[in-house]
């Protein structure tokens, strides 16, 4: 699978995430974002401080999703607290325990934070086309309406991390739920 082309449909942390997993997998990943920049959201909750995890006991963090724990358990399981913490880390962001024993970068913004993301995404050779909107599909391929016009593209996989209906100024309008 070394090579595969993945297109990763939005801009926001999970497809931020999903494309630096799959870069440093050896993927060539290209994101799609429709807004001017990416991680807008992300940078709109730094705004408070960035709350980025949690530093209770592992199990009563997870107990707090309560019917869905079991659920949600394996993906919790797979990048605990701890592992958040680590991940900044190694973006260079310190991180601190506030009294609300949840856990923040010491800088308590998310501008340094998410410029060593993109920088390090830059590193694997993640490509991010910002104003580059999903549209549809045509065929067996995906509508892409970009500064340049319309395009069909064609990847091996296609990731779609559209976010919900949540601030659509800042680009998460839910408009993709008909497509599926």
């Amino acid at each position: 699978m070394a090579g595969q082309n993945i297109a990763i449909i939005g801009g926001g942390p999970a497809g931020l995430m999903a494309a630096e997993r799959l870069g440093a997998a050896g993927r060539k990943v290209t994101i799609y974002e429709a807004m001017p920049t990416v991680g807008r959201k992300f940078l709109l909750a730094g705004k408070s401080g960035l709350n980025i995890t949690h530093a209770e006991d592992y199990h009563a963090f997870r107990n707090r999703f309560g019917s869905a724990s079991g659920r949600l358990r394996s993906a919790l399981d797979a990048f605990t607290p701890d592992d958040v913490r680590a991940w900044a880390a190694g973006l260079g962001a310190e991180t601190f325990v506030g009294s609300s024993n949840r856990v923040f970068p010491r800088a308590m913004k998310a501008s340094p934070l998410l410029r060593s993301w993109l920088r390090y995404l830059d590193e694997l050779g993640v490509e991010i086309r910002t104003r580059h909107r999903w549209t549809g599909f045509e065929g067996d391929g995906l509508v892409i309406e970009g500064p340049d016009g319309r395009s069909v593209i064609r990847p091996d996989a296609t990731l779609l991390a559209l976010g919900g209906a949540s601030w659509p100024r800042l680009g998460s309008d839910a408009a993709w739920t008909g497509w599926l």
